[in-house]
């Protein structure tokens, strides 16, 4: 009421556009005024509340102060006389602005609680080592979207939105959309298989079929894989949880092995302990676990040796260089200790066919036996 009378005392006392002219100067004032009262309560708020909460207020009252004085300023210039009345009808419309400041109370505190929520979940990840950084965020992405629902409805039930209606048309939506997403949706149940059963994680050396590569990124809908021709593979998380999954670098440790064969003239216990003592000092595989040399089996024209070692970090470029290294050290070793690597050979015997098969001057006869 002392705003009305105020109105009607301008409008009287400037009357036409003088009066419209000092109604606009009168709000832009007051608008800059409240902003500058803001500025300095926001300076002191911040030294006792955290710096989100103060920011995310001072938004909230920034946009009420814009709202209020732009509605002043349409009401002043489309008619000032209307101004006053419009002015006395607000009581009629006391409930609404109630609901408008409850919801941006609502989004408020939605906004506050997200990202309370987003720094637990990031000092819990600080904290222990059970949960990875990928679960860490496929938590922290759900504790935000249920937040925001919460919000959601409280904000619905705020301007008293029937909820049933919306509950029964949200079930259908979801029916439709569960017809039409199949594959979608299975992704997505398959994505929170795979989180919380951890068969791999990223930077793991996997085999997925026949896909074999270093995992790039887990999503909750697909798994990427960059192979070692460095191509990506993009695979549904469906498709990845129905698979065979051989996670090849689990324990951050990987068993190669090399065959190599020997002559059968050789001892081979001698190439045997060759082959050990010039795989040990090689750079490129660990000393302990030891690398170690079996038996494998016998093969068409040599003893088959089985030279097993072990890398650190598996990778396919230190795959290579490690095998590289084992094959170069056990070959020059072999070669100063005269030991033979034999080329494939096959050993053919002739016997002599009595009364068979015979060459007589060159030219092929068969002679049948009993007869001359």
């Amino acid at each position: 009421m002392i705003l009305a009378s105020l109105l009607q005392w301008i409008v009287n006392q400037f009357p036409g556009s003088e009066g419209q002219f000092v109604l606009s100067l009168i709000v832009g004032i007051g608008f800059i005024l409240c902003e500058w009262i803001l500025w300095k309560l926001s300076r002191v708020a911040k030294r006792e509340y955290p710096y989100r909460l103060v920011n995310v207020s001072i938004l909230v009252a920034s946009l009420i102060l814009i709202g209020l004085s732009g509605s002043l300023y349409v009401i002043i210039w489309e008619q000032t006389h209307q101004a006053v009345k419009s002015v006395k009808a607000l009581g009629t419309v006391k409930r609404m602005g109630v609901q408008i400041v409850l919801t941006l109370g609502v989004c408020t505190a939605a906004y506050v609680s997200a990202g309370m929520v987003n720094r637990v979940i990031d000092r819990l990840l600080q904290q222990t080592e059970e949960i990875t950084r990928h679960q860490g965020k496929v938590v922290s992405r759900l504790s935000i979207i249920g937040v925001y629902i919460v919000g959601l409805f409280a904000i619905l039930s705020v301007w008293k939105i029937n909820l049933q209606g919306l509950f029964v048309g949200a079930g259908l939506l979801g029916a439709v959309i569960g017809l039409a997403a199949n594959e979608t949706l299975g992704s997505l149940l398959a994505g929170f298989q795979l989180m919380f059963s951890r068969p791999f994680e990223i930077g793991d050396w996997v085999q997925i079929d026949e896909h074999e590569g270093i995992v790039t990124d887990i999503t909750i809908f697909t798994t990427r894989i960059e192979t070692f021709e460095g191509k990506y593979i993009m695979l549904p998380n469906d498709v990845v949880s129905s698979s065979t999954i051989i996670n090849i670098g689990r324990k951050g440790r990987l068993r190669l092995g090399v065959e190599v064969g020997v002559d059968y003239e050789v001892d081979p216990d001698h190439a045997m302990a060759v082959a050990k003592e010039a795989m040990k000092g090689i750079d490129e595989i660990l000393a302990v676990p030891s690398p170690d040399v079996v038996l494998k089996q016998f093969g068409e024209s040599s003893v088959l040796l089985e030279l097993r070692f072990w890398i650190e970090k598996p990778s396919s470029r230190k795959k290579w260089r490690a095998v590289t290294a084992v094959v170069r050290a056990v070959k020059l070793a072999y070669d100063r200790e005269g030991i033979k690597i034999p080329y494939p050979q096959q050993e053919v015997l002739a016997r002599e066919e009595a009364g068979g098969f015979r060459v007589v001057d060159g030219e092929s006869t068969v002679t049948i036996p009993g007869q001359d």
